[in-house]
């Protein structure tokens, strides 16, 4: 492992790095790496306690695991950078279930996929780094290649993934639902998951918007989301936070006009620094959506709907991006305009959500249900990136050995923006291939830095 990395170490501050990362084609796979994992045999260790008091680190261990061997239609990754996300929490915590539940379900597909089926889970959904072999049958990138995965791993072999790869029943969601993750220092992805790195940024920088940069261009952008258009009032829950602050980013671009919804002043003002002006701090204005844990208030509801309107000059908006769940679906379905739409995924603060069915049916809003993107629109948001139209919203990283203290930081909900993880990278800062754009755009970058 220490050879990989000395030859794409190499790489930094050349005139020509794709002449020395071309080398790592000649170099051994080492026989096995360092990953982040979960074990089979302590899916029981947080059993009665609730959610909010499971502790990531104590779950989740760095160890060495063997290098599988590549199928068709695969690479192997020399890991330089990841980054933390929800479904690394949920897995941590062994919610709404045990993964171990959807590695088994994929090992009884094939031969090939019984690999996944193993007494440990490697586990994280986002990557940057570089291409050391690809399985047969793939000509679209070869060794040295700087690419950054996204998450969708998907058979194709069903019909109804050719219409929408979102929609194959055989969709799964790659260090979720697959093994061989990204928080690790190498990964098995499917060719068809690589994108191109982003030249003007870090490695810990490329690898933070993959998950969330895609989900949000789908939930928003997409004519299989929102379908957003310029003019459109976008509220914006979260809207500093690791998936909301993608979507801020391209309402803003896209000429919409977002309203963010955070919950501290430091929140609010990285959303200004992002150049929205619209903005609800909903813990300073005392927002309460529940009076207790089985009863929803209407009347905060009205409240809330009451201080968009003061912010937009009387309209209501069209999208409702949604992704906290249960504490705040039912104040969504109530403020989207007439004929709006609630676009929701996640539910990061639970899965049963409740609301007044009156305010969907009368007022002919829609609820549009929105799971990760599909290849072509992975692509579309990772070139916004490329082209630093969106920027990463990087605030913090940790080293491999401290992914638990990571996580928990995002558990407790005590970080903005994303926060990566450094796999092989030896430090911040490595893989900047085109300074020139970057200098165009250096405050963007580090906007969340610190925070």
């Amino acid at each position: 492992m220490q050879d990989i990395l000395e030859a794409i170490m190499a790489a930094e501050g050349s005139s020509r790095p794709e002449r020395e990362l071309a080398g790592v084609a000649g170099l051994p796979v080492p026989d096995s790496y360092r990953g982040v994992v979960v074990r089979a045999d302590e899916t029981r260790m947080f059993d009665g306690m609730a959610t909010r008091d499971k502790d990531p680190r104590k779950a989740l261990h760095v160890q060495e695991v063997p290098t599988p061997e590549l199928g068709p239609g695969e690479a192997l990754v020399a890991v330089m950078a990841s980054a933390i996300n929800y479904n690394t929490v949920w897995t941590s915590i062994f919610e709404p279930l045990p993964t171990f539940t959807f590695l088994r379900r994929y090992g009884r597909l094939s031969d090939l996929a019984r690999r996944h089926d193993l007494p440990y889970h490697v586990v994280g959904s986002d990557a940057a780094g570089v291409v050391l072999r690809t399985g047969p049958g793939v000509t679209r990138w070869k060794p040295g290649d700087e690419v950054v995965a996204h998450c969708l791993s998907v058979e194709l072999e069903d019909a109804p993934g050719h219409d929408d790869t979102m929609l194959d029943p055989q969709q799964r969601i790659w260090g979720f639902e697959t093994n061989f993750g990204g928080l690790a220092e190498l990964a098995v992805v499917k060719a068809n998951q690589l994108m191109p790195k982003p030249r003007h940024l870090s490695w810990e920088e490329a690898a933070s918007p993959g998950l969330v940069n895609s989900t949000a261009y789908r939930q928003l952008v997409s004519h299989h989301g929102a379908n957003m258009k310029q003019g459109d009032v976008v509220l914006i829950w979260g809207a500093s936070g690791g998936l909301g602050s993608y979507a801020t980013q391209m309402a803003l671009h896209g000429g919409a006009i977002p309203v963010c919804v955070v919950s501290s002043p430091e929140k609010a003002e990285l959303c200004r620094r992002m150049g929205a002006e619209l903005v609800i701090d909903r813990a300073a204005e005392g927002f309460r959506f529940w009076r207790d844990e089985e009863t929803q208030d209407p009347d905060e509801w009205r409240r809330f709907g009451e201080r968009i309107r003061e912010l937009t000059g009387g309209e209501d908006p069209d999208i409702v991006f949604e992704h906290p769940g249960r504490e705040t679906f039912g104040a969504s379905v109530y403020v989207a305009k007439r004929g709006g739409t609630i676009v929701t995924c996640a539910s990061t603060s639970g899965f049963q959500h409740q609301y007044d069915n009156r305010y969907l049916w009368m007022h002919l809003k829609r609820i549009i249900g929105s799971h990760f993107a599909n290849y072509q629109e992975a692509w579309q948001a990772n070139r916004l990136v490329a082209l630093g139209r969106v920027h990463p919203t990087v605030s913090r990283t940790y080293a491999l050995e401290q992914t638990g203290q990571a996580a928990y930081e995002v558990h407790r909900n005590a970080h903005q923006g994303k926060v990566g993880v450094r796999c092989l990278a030896p430090r911040d800062g490595l893989g900047v291939r085109d300074p020139e754009l970057r200098s165009r755009h250096e405050d963007a970058i580090n906007r969340f830095r610190g925070h």
